[in-house]
């Protein structure tokens, strides 16, 4: 492409103005009543029809090298610039929806892949959670099992069958045995041995678990 050309005469009108020269041809088939060598010239007019069209006017002549006679084009070679500018044109839009077709497939796997890092934040936030919970839960029945629970004081001490010292034994209870307490006195508790064996103790003979 060059800027400008004395084979044509000056473009009057508007738009950008564009040429190409092939120089040392043979006369082309499609330039009346052309002989000789010469050289073709194609001459491109670029107009803006609106924001979304351009259009394009192609004038293409043969030159005679020897006697500078001018030949016009019989439109043959117009409608082939024509169409090797269609089909550039189309080869730039298709690369460019195969551009927007991959940004849209990155943008996609983009979004996948936040989806599933939010997902797993999710699952690493309620698996957080729920291990708070369960230790927040362990606490609590610890904290009840302190509560509820207590052992005999060495060196041992009777279970009663009711809750005051002259009642009958319902057994011995070693020192150190865990009971739980199912009855609450001011000075007795009505407990529950490991073997499920139920009875009073006072409470000065049980002590809280370590």
């Amino acid at each position: 492409m060059v800027a400008s050309t004395p084979l044509f005469e000056p473009w009057p009108g508007p738009g950008r103005v564009f040429y190409k020269i092939r120089k040392d041809v043979v006369a082309p088939r499609h330039f009346r009543e052309s002989e000789d060598m010469g050289t073709i010239a194609v001459r491109y007019v670029v107009n803006s029809a609106d924001q979304n069209r351009t259009r394009i006017r192609i004038d293409a002549i043969f030159v005679e090298t020897a006697r500078r006679r001018l030949h016009p084009s019989d439109g043959t070679v117009e409608s082939s610039e024509f169409k090797v500018i269609q089909e550039h044109l189309q080869a730039i839009q298709f690369a460019a929806q195969e551009t927007a077709d991959a940004k849209r497939r990155l943008e996609s796997a983009e979004l996948v892949r936040q989806t599933v890092i939010r997902q797993r934040e999710d699952e690493t936030t309620r698996l957080a959670a729920a291990q708070s919970s369960v230790q927040d839960l362990e606490q609590r029945i610890s904290a009840l099992r302190h509560e509820v629970e207590r052992r005999v004081k060495a060196p041992g001490a009777d279970l009663k069958a009711a809750p005051f010292r002259a009642a009958a034994n319902v057994k011995t209870l070693a020192a150190y045995t865990e009971v739980v307490i199912v009855i609450v006195t001011p000075h007795w508790y009505g407990v529950e041995t490991p073997d499920g064996q139920r009875g009073w103790m006072p409470g000065d003979q049980l002590e809280t678990l370590p």
